[in-house]
């Protein structure tokens, strides 16, 4: 009877040490969408496409209204996001090739960094596209590092750079998937390699025509033609309708493997930039072409992961954030019924611009979060992904260098839900830089294109100054600059010190 009820104790001692380790170091998963708009979502208001999942996650956890990435492209997006520094910053952070060397020095101070430091497994799922290497050329046929791994990742499996581009090909931790030695892969983005056959010479062989003038009708993979040359790595290749359910196997694989012990996961997916090809079970279910229908797939995708998280007991010791890379667009490169089926979606809902763009649409992106233990609601904070290194730098204690995370802000208790104070200003990159501060935007003059016309989005670039009063003009429709040369006079000084100084933490 004694042994038992010390027996008894002693499971009690154990349960709740756990519970309290479970409370102080919850597991997170990052969950990134790419080119998702502001209005992709029906808890940002969307009507004509139903995301179920996304939805719950919202009505469950926090919906922040003034959100954003740091820039209106996936690379400095990225870059920002596991360094916590503006990557304008840093030359050689614009959207990268296929074959690019890796632009995070390893040994820096990284979001998965942080977590790995505090104790918890790290694992990367699904897009990189911040490079791989030391700047030679990458032999894709051998060990590929320094790359995601030497970053603070415990394992990792990836698609380099985006699905539009070469190689078409599956990295786990540091080497190709599937690659057959006999059939070694080359790759080029200068000039033609091997004897497969391109867009731009066959294009009745694409199952998706290209648009003119983007690039995508170089080599042919899965019937659709990609930006750069490929050749070898024939049983290596994926297919893009294959890419979303890989990458959720894997991600679900790594959930049970560590559900033990604390664990981060940045699961990268690829919906619903282009390509959009997905699986087949999806093709035709939003009723706005393949765009809609990836987006409906990302949806499922979330709805899977929220599964998983219940069934391994996970859910209440769990927190999920959901958000974007950059803000949305319609023909990207591809002859997909983007733009003819769009119906009257709203994908930038009420804002200006896309990506690529110095106006809101660019950079404010959905952003999510559900921490167990935290009531429901709406958040108005100025908030930025740069600012999730800090923040949980600060929730494990941990004090940042000088030089780590020099724009990243400890927003913990706004993640939370227990503050709605945000950033008192931030820096957005689109086609020029724009500053933000307490609900006034000023974008600095910038002598380029007012207009994409590949992509058909407004830029944000102009001659003049800009300046905006978001709280009454949130779709940037009155530039008042001439009316409030103070206002111009006292934001343009402040963008102008934040760049001078190099940090603005």
């Amino acid at each position: 009877m004694k042994n038992t009820l010390l027996y008894a104790l002693l499971l009690l001692f154990i349960t709740l040490q756990k519970n309290a380790l479970s409370q102080e170091h919850p597991n997170v998963i990052f969950i990134y969408a790419d080119d998702l708009g502001y209005g992709d979502l029906g808890c940002y208001g969307a009507t004509k496409i139903q995301t179920p999942n996304i939805d719950m996650l919202a009505k469950q956890g926090i919906r922040f209204t003034d959100a954003h990435s740091s820039s209106a492209t996936c690379t400095p997006s990225r870059y920002a996001l596991m360094t916590g520094k503006y990557p304008w910053r840093t030359k050689g952070t614009a959207i990268l090739p296929g074959n690019a060397s890796l632009i995070i020095q390893p040994g820096t101070n990284t979001l998965s960094s942080v977590f790995k430091t505090a104790g918890y497994a790290t694992g990367l799922v699904g897009k990189w596209h911040l490079g791989l290497g030391t700047g030679k050329e990458i032999d894709w046929n051998k060990e590929i590092m320094p790359g995601p791994n030497e970053l603070g990742f415990d394992y990792s499996f990836f698609f380099p750079a985006t699905a539009d581009r070469v190689p078409t090909v599956f990295v786990e931790n540091h080497r190709v998937i599937a690659l057959d030695s006999t059939d070694p892969i080359t790759v080029s983005y200068k000039e033609k390699v091997g004897n497969d056959p391109t867009g731009k010479e066959h294009p009745e062989l694409l199952k998706m025509r290209s648009s003119p003038g983007q690039g995508h009708d170089q080599t042919i993979v899965n019937g659709i033609g990609r930006i750069g040359y490929m050749s070898g790595g024939k049983t290596a290749r994926w297919a893009d309708e294959e890419l979303s359910l890989t990458f959720l196997s894997k991600a679900k694989r790594f959930i049970t493997q560590h559900k033990a012990s604390p664990f981060f996961l940045y699961f990268a997916l690829t919906e619903p930039h282009v390509p959009r090809m997905p699986a087949t079970m999806f093709k035709g279910t939003s009723g706005l072409g393949y765009r809609g229908d990836a987006i409906v797939q990302l949806d499922w995708t979330v709805g899977e992961i929220m599964k998983q998280l219940e069934q391994e007991g996970l859910s209440q010791n769990t927190i999920i954030i959901f958000s974007s890379d950059n803000g949305p667009v319609l023909d990207d490169g591809y002859q997909d019924e983007a733009v003819s089926k769009l119906n009257g979606h709203k994908p930038a809902g009420t804002l200006r611009g896309g990506k690529y763009s110095a106006f809101e649409a660019g950079t404010r992106v959905p952003f999510i979060v559900r921490w167990p233990g935290v009531t429901s609601s709406i958040s108005n904070a100025l908030i930025c992904q740069v600012d999730l290194l800090a923040s949980f730098a600060a929730m494990f204690n941990r004090t940042l260098a000088p030089n780590d995370a020099t724009d990243s802000y400890n927003l913990i208790e706004a993640l939370k839900g227990k503050s709605q104070q945000g950033r008192d200003f931030l820096v957005e990159q689109g086609g020029t830089l724009a500053i933000v501060k307490d609900g006034w935007k000023y974008i600095e003059p910038n002598a380029g294109p007012a207009i994409d016309k590949l992509v058909n989005i407004e830029l944000g670039n102009k001659a003049q100054p800009q300046l905006y009063n978001l709280t009454e003009d949130i779709g940037e429709t009155k530039n008042i600059a001439e009316a409030n040369p103070g206002k111009v006079k006292e934001l343009s000084a402040l963008l102008d010190e934040i760049k001078r100084k190099g940090r603005s933490r």
